[in-house]
């Protein structure tokens, strides 16, 4: 066969790029549509500005490009070297925030920087999974022996887990917890350690959610949210609400009735429900949609990893992504109890916004080490 005409690596890693590219823009310009949507008329009456929440979002917007631009110009060889550190600034972070950030609706989770507030567990996302990459790529895959290869990582990210559910932040941690067990599932260790790890985590679950009165109400509220729809099942209650009145088509773009002071959190937590009610069952499915393509572009540029660590460390970033997705859409729905999580690139929310642009720029740079192409 002539080499003119075999299929060229650097045009197939180029256009997983684009529709990497492609399908985040989409994602981005419909958070874009949504946040203003949900929230403009709750800002005028709050602000007397609708377009408030839109124009924080668009300067988080900007933070993020930067910090994607970076990521993508990084060596990711000499960002693993940093990981322990990076992990041990994670973890000076979350102490500073319990020890000096002012509650926020009784949690410890954000820091005021210039007037904007900075939400360090959404970048300690970034950094066990970098951590978690560095550590399994040096065990070559083999976790064979619990105390020497499981327990220092699990331990070490057990630590950083702890601080956040200090700062009363289950989401994230559950958040956290899944990732490290995927990535301990796909670095090959022994199913019983699996076990161990899952057995051991859901007493520490239940424990965070018996101390807590609130997320017991959830849990409650959770499996019968129609016995008290107006005070514990009242957020999933207008959220089923919203997405029922959908339909197929939506109300319109703009037309949401549960926007108007019904549904709590109606531009962050739950804007997958605001999608639902206004843009209908194509709209919402749409966003599932374009959330199954990047996971399917991840996996394809894991695939394409050659070494192990771009290998996990990509697996990570996209589990995020995903795991985030999954959980805030199966609450909006009613198929997990509520959580205090984002719709990844959708909802409002500086923080997560500005981490998952990041994200996105490592899984570009990351993209390069495929078969054929220069790191």
């Amino acid at each position: 066969m002539n080499e003119a005409n075999l299929p060229n690596p650097n045009d197939a890693g180029r256009r997983i790029r684009i529709s990497l590219f492609c399908t985040t823009l989409l994602l981005l310009a419909m958070g874009i549509v949504m946040i203003y949507s949900a929230s403009a008329i709750f800002a005028d009456q709050r602000y007397g500005d609708s377009m408030f929440y839109l124009k924080k979002h668009l300067i988080f917007l900007g933070v993020g490009l930067v910090g994607a631009v970076c990521a993508m110009a990084v060596d990711c060889a000499k960002l693993r070297r940093y990981s322990m550190m990076i992990l041990a600034v994670t973890c000076v972070l979350l102490v500073a925030v319990l020890l000096f950030a002012e509650p926020i609706g009784g949690a410890r989770r954000w820091m005021k920087i210039a007037g904007f507030q900075f939400q360090p567990s959404e970048f300690a996302k970034l950094s066990v999974v970098l951590f978690l990459a560095h550590q399994m790529a040096l065990r070559q895959g083999q976790l064979s022996n619990f105390k020497k290869d499981v327990l220092p990582m699990v331990g070490a990210i057990g630590g950083i887990c702890l601080l956040i559910l200090l700062g009363k932040d289950l989401g994230t941690t559950v958040v956290i917890g899944s990732t490290l067990l995927l990535m301990l599932f796909i670095g090959k260790m022994p199913w019983k350690y699996f076990w161990w790890l899952v057995s051991a985590a859901i007493p520490v679950v239940v424990l965070a959610i018996v101390l807590e009165p609130y997320r017991m109400k959830r849990i409650l509220a959770f499996l019968n949210p129609w016995q008290d729809i107006q005070n514990t099942g009242f957020q999933l209650y207008q959220s089923l609400l919203a997405i029922g009145s959908g339909g197929f088509y939506g109300v319109g773009l703009g037309h949401s009735q549960q926007k108007l002071f019904y549904l709590p959190a109606a531009h962050t937590d739950f804007i997958f429900s605001i999608i639902g009610e206004e843009l209908g069952f194509l709209g919402a499915g749409s966003v599932i949609l374009l959330f199954m393509a990047f996971a399917v572009l991840g996996l394809m540029v894991i695939c394409r990893c050659q070494s192990a660590f771009a290998q996990l460390f990509s697996f990570g970033l996209v589990a995020l992504v995903v795991i985030e997705a999954m959980i805030n859409i199966g609450v909006s729905i009613g198929a997990l109890p509520t959580k205090g999580l984002p719709l990844p690139f959708i909802s409002y929310g500086g923080s997560s916004l500005v981490a998952k642009m990041i994200l996105v720029g490592l899984l570009f740079n990351i993209s390069r080490e495929s078969r054929g192409e220069s790191a």
